[in-house]
């Protein structure tokens, strides 16, 4: 099977696209890097020709409103009309659990304005809604800077290891659409600031961090239903402690 991977030079795309080729699979790993730019539609048709499954995890270069929102709806104007025209059966996208409750955040309105034009074309689908990264803790630390502490909310969050991210996606692609959203999380739930200072103990991180249920995650405040999964959500394997053992074994 011809499977197209948006953004298969990333995180998880590069992942994704390992995966697929393990398993015997046509993948083409498309990005302006290999000459396919869903923003201008350059290669586009070239890349899909063919191809029955398209999955798409790109990511806005910028994660300010107008120029996320510009991304992901140029993006998926363009993509989704080549889709069309080459026949593709199924089109996965990778969004975040917690995008329709934190509409205060312009990304992730531009991520809900993404969903909504995949959901008014015509072209089966999956929507893959993902908690926040292990490998993104770092950044999330970034949201909330004091010198030397970090002020982060208490809300609960549950992330999950870009392994099992790629994964999830893996499945997701040889499957049949299901014409809606599925939730993937990791089997941890924890308090955002409790597992933040995790992080910087792990990681020799001086910082301390205080928890400031007015701190901002990227613009908007948070409770315990923000960034969590529905009791429905595919529960990733791979827990905190673990992922940070074999990050050291990899670094």
């Amino acid at each position: 099977m011809k499977i197209v991977v948006i953004g298969g030079s990333g995180l998880i795309g590069s992942k994704l696209v390992s995966n697929l080729r393990q398993r015997g699979h046509q993948v083409i790993a498309a990005s302006p890097a290999s000459g396919v730019n869903t923003i201008t539609g350059e290669g586009l048709a070239a890349a899909l020709a063919g191809a029955q499954v398209v999955v798409d995890v790109a990511n806005s270069p910028s994660f300010e409103d107008k120029a996320a929102l510009d991304f992901f709806e140029t993006s998926g104007r363009n993509l989704l009309a080549a889709e069309a025209f080459a026949g593709v059966g199924h089109h996965i996208a990778l969004s975040v659990v917690g995008a329709d409750r934190l509409v205060e955040n312009g990304y992730f309105r531009a991520k809900m304005a993404q969903e909504r034009l995949i959901k008014a074309s015509r072209i089966p689908y999956t929507i893959v809604h993902s908690t926040q990264f292990f490998e993104f803790l770092g950044s999330v630390a970034q949201t909330g800077p004091d010198g030397k502490t970090v002020r982060l909310s208490p809300a609960f969050v549950q992330p999950i290891a870009a392994d099992d991210v790629a994964a999830a996606l893996t499945d997701a692609a040889l499957g049949a659409p299901v014409n809606g959203m599925v939730e993937i999380a990791g089997p941890e739930r924890a308090r955002l600031a409790e597992l933040v200072q995790r992080f910087f103990g792990a990681t020799q991180d001086n910082r301390t961090v205080i928890a400031d249920v007015h701190a901002r995650y990227f613009g908007a405040e948070l409770n315990d239903r923000s960034l969590t999964p529905g009791d429905n959500a595919r529960i990733a394997p791979t827990r905190f402690e673990e992922w940070l053992t074999r990050s050291r074994e990899a670094a």
